[in-house]
């Protein structure tokens, strides 16, 4: 009796661990995908004044749920996954290779990378990296030289749009490279020269006009729809080869830093993200994003897009708020 209960107990556990690995995370029309469209929904009013729009799809049921999806954010770093997207589709069609070599001028550096790279090490007038060190560097540690070089190796900005074009991603639009994003927050966007004996209150002038210009610009933005439509074309292999798919989903499971979907992950769940953080100007920061792929044990996966912009929050919220989206997701999952 004994022997067979013992049999009938792990059968159960069994039959209980094998339900909830194939249960569907919240299916459309149910209390859990309310709960969560009621939970993002509170964290948006909790963002105010800044604007925080969120996509959430579940690749195993279709279930979405949207928060002021449909606006175009700007994306900042965010827009290096396409970068890096259209460099290694230009790898799968041979006009690129992972080992050619790229040289790089002192003239090249840009600053602003999320930990020291390209900048912080380059040595002499001029260093020569592989296409995959570039990548690497642009991706995983968001290091801007890296990102303007590989845009400059595939064409320009039209290039990188024209290849979203191609996928039918219409909300997303990069036309601008890190320089040139960095020439509107300067206010030198329009061929403007700083001058030499520019006064403190001058300065002040100019940097607030480029904020300003910043956030009402067009151009390098996406909605949170579109790149949720870029995560799920590079998950389901509709972007490029298995072996370059893999390859990109890498880079961006390797960016640990920032710290901000990730914050509210459960221990066994991994996310493949890439982040996009602005400059923050007299207390206001115009873009602070994240968008991640969020892989459970079973295989279940969800992607989540959030974008946050003209944010008045200081940092230590701003990390909150994300981490709180990240729990929400693994609430509704996990139900």
């Amino acid at each position: 009796m004994i022997s067979r209960w013992r049999f009938l107990t792990c059968f159960a556990l069994l039959f209980l661990v094998c339900v909830w690995q194939t249960a569907p995370a919240f299916p459309l029309d149910s209390s859990e995908k309310t709960s969560l469209q009621q939970s993002l929904t509170e964290l948006a009013v909790r963002a105010r004044p800044g604007l925080l729009g969120i996509t959430v799809l579940d690749l195993n049921t279709g279930a979405q749920v949207r928060i002021r999806a449909d606006r175009a954010y700007p994306m900042m770093s965010v827009f290096k996954a396409s970068v890096a997207a259209t460099v290694l589709a230009q790898v799968d069609a041979g006009h690129l290779s992972l080992e050619q070599k790229v040289t790089l001028t002192r003239a090249d550096i840009v600053d602003g990378s999320a930990v020291p790279s390209i900048g912080a090490h380059f040595h002499g007038d001029s260093m020569a990296f592989t296409v995959n060190e570039l990548l690497s560097a642009a991706v995983s540690e968001s290091d801007n030289t890296a990102a303007d070089a590989l845009v400059r190796l595939v064409g320009g900005p039209k290039v990188i749009t024209a290849f979203l074009r191609s996928h039918g991603m219409e909300g997303m639009r990069v036309d601008l490279d890190e320089a040139g994003v960095d020439r509107i927050f300067q206010g030198t966007d329009h061929g403007e020269q700083i001058p030499a004996n520019e006064t403190a209150q001058e300065t002040l002038a100019r940097r607030r006009r480029g904020y300003r210009d910043y956030l009402s610009d067009p151009r390098n933005r996406t909605t949170p729809d579109a790149a949720a439509e870029l995560l799920k074309q590079l998950w389901k292999g509709q972007l490029l080869s298995s072996v370059s798919t893999q390859h990109l989903l890498q880079l961006m499971y390797d960016q640990t830093v920032p710290h901000r979907l990730r914050a509210g992950l459960p221990n066994g769940v991994r996310l493949a993200d890439k982040c996009g953080t602005s400059v923050s100007f007299e207390g206001e920061t115009a873009a602070y994003n994240d968008i991640g792929i969020m892989t459970w044990p079973n295989g279940h996966t969800v992607i989540v897009a959030a974008f946050l912009t003209a944010s008045r929050a200081d940092k230590a919220e701003r990390d909150a708020l994300y981490a709180e989206i990240t729990r929400s997701v693994v609430r509704a999952v996990m139900h």
